[in-house]
C-alpha cells in the first residue's frame, strides 16, 4: 500500500489512543509487526499556545521500527495549519487529522467526530496542514458520521481527498454508537468505492480471522487495530500472517505476555519517569491480565502499583494464580 511516498507493508496499523499510545506502547506494537504507528492525539491549539506537555506527546521514541506519524485535533483550519507548521521540523513520517474522537470534551470544541457534521469544514482543514506539511503525507481517521441521520463518511472522504490527504482510516461506527453495537462494514466498503485514495478498516478488529473478515467484505486497502492490541501486541504479526496466506503464529505464552508486560512498564519509566509512568502502566497492565485465572485479584492488584518495583509482584501473583506447565 503506497500512502504518499511511504510504502505501507501488508498488515495493520496501530490506532492512536490517548492515555495508551504512548512511545513505549508504540515502540511494542511496531517491533511484533504493527504497519505502522501514530502519536496519541494533539491539541492543534495548545501547540499554537506553546504547551510543553502537548509537544512532549509527538516525541516518536528511540528505536521504533517503521513508519511514525503525528496526530492532530482542532476544528479551525488556521489553527491546525499552524500547528502543522510549528511541528515540521521534528521527527515523524506523516500527519494525521482526527475527525473520529467521540470524547464530550473532543466534540464540544467542534474537532474531533463533531467534523462528520461538516464535510466542507473537513476538506477546509485538510488542505490547510497539507498546505504546511512539507511533502509529508496527511492522513485522516474519521467515523461513519455523526448519528444515523448524518452517516457522512462518503462525503467527508471525498472532501479530504480533493484537499490532498494521502489515505483515510474509517472507524465503522457513527459518533452516537460510541463503541457498541457491532461495526457496519458496509460504511468501509461505501468510502471505498468512492475514493480513489487507500482507505483503512478500523473497528471489532480482535483476530486474524476479523481482519480476514473486513478485507473480503470491504475491499480496503489495510487495516487498523486499536483496544485489541493492547495487552496483546502479537496480534500485529497474526493478522499480516492472515493477509499474506500464511500460517498463522501461536498466541503468545504466559512467560511472553508478562514478559512484554515489564519491558513496557520499564520503558515508560525510563521515558517519562516513574512518577508520571505508573498511573498509566495501571491501565496497561490491566490488558495483560486478559483471560489469566484470579482476574479480580489480578484487576486490583493493577489498580495499586505504585512503583516499577510493583510490577515483579504483580508478576508473581499472575503465576501462583496460573501456573506454568
Amino acid at each position: 500500500m503506497q500512502i504518499g511516498n511511504l510504502t505501507v507493508a501488508p498488515g495493520a496499523a496501530l490506532a492512536p489512543m490517548a492515555g495508551f499510545t504512548d512511545a513505549a506502547c508504540r515502540r511494542m506494537a511496531a517491533k511484533h509487526g504493527a504497519v505502522y504507528t501514530i502519536s496519541e492525539m494533539v491539541s492543534a491549539k495548545a501547540l499554537t499556545f506553546g504547551d510543553k506537555k502537548s509537544a512532549r506527546l509527538l516525541r516518536r521514541g528511540a528505536d521504533t521500527p517503521g513508519p511514525y506519524g503525528v496526530q492532530l485535533f482542532g476544528a479551525e483550519p488556521e489553527t491546525m495549519g499552524q500547528a502543522a507548521a510549528l511541528i515540521a521540523d521534528r521527527d515523524f513520517d506523516f500527519y494525521d487529522i482526527n475527525m473520529g474522537c467521540p470524547a464530550p470534551k473532543i466534540v464540544s470544541s467542534g474537532a474531533g467526530s463533531k467534523l462528520m457534521l461538516d464535510p466542507a469544514l473537513a476538506g477546509r482543514i485538510v488542505e490547510a496542514v497539507v498546505k504546511h506539511s512539507g511533502g509529508r503525507p496527511v492522513t485522516v481517521k474519521m467515523r461513519a458520521g455523526w448519528d444515523e441521520a448524518h452517516r457522512t463518511a462518503v462525503e467527508v472522504a471525498k472532501a479530504c481527498e480533493a484537499a490532498g490527504a494521502a489515505a483515510v482510516v474509517v472507524h465503522a461506527r457513527t459518533r452516537e454508537q460510541m463503541y457498541q453495537p457491532g461495526i457496519d462494514l458496509s460504511v468501509i466498503a461505501a468510502v471505498k468505492q468512492a475514493v480513489a485514495i487507500p482507505v483503512l478498516g478500523n473497528g471489532d478488529l480482535a483476530s486474524a480471522e476479523d481482519a480476514l473478515a473486513m478485507v473480503q467484505a470491504t475491499g480496503c486497502d489495510g487495516l487498523m487495530v486499536g483496544r485489541a492490541a493492547l495487552g496483546d501486541p502479537w496480534l500485529f504479526g497474526r493478522i499480516a500472517a492472515a493477509l499474506k496466506g500464511e500460517e498463522i503464529p501461536p498466541m503468545p505464552t504466559l512467560t511472553q505476555r508478562m514478559e512484554a508486560m515489564r519491558t513496557q512498564v520499564y520503558e515508560m519509566c525510563e521515558e517519562k519517569g516513574e512518577w508520571a509512568a505508573i498511573p498509566q502502566a495501571r491501565s496497561q497492565a490491566l490488558h495483560y491480565m486478559h483471560g489469566l485465572r484470579g482476574a479480580a485479584g489480578l484487576r486490583r492488584a493493577c489498580c495499586e502499583l505504585a512503583h516499577f518495583e510493583d510490577i515483579d509482584r504483580l508478576i508473581e501473583q499472575v503465576y501462583r494464580e496460573n501456573p506454568l506447565g
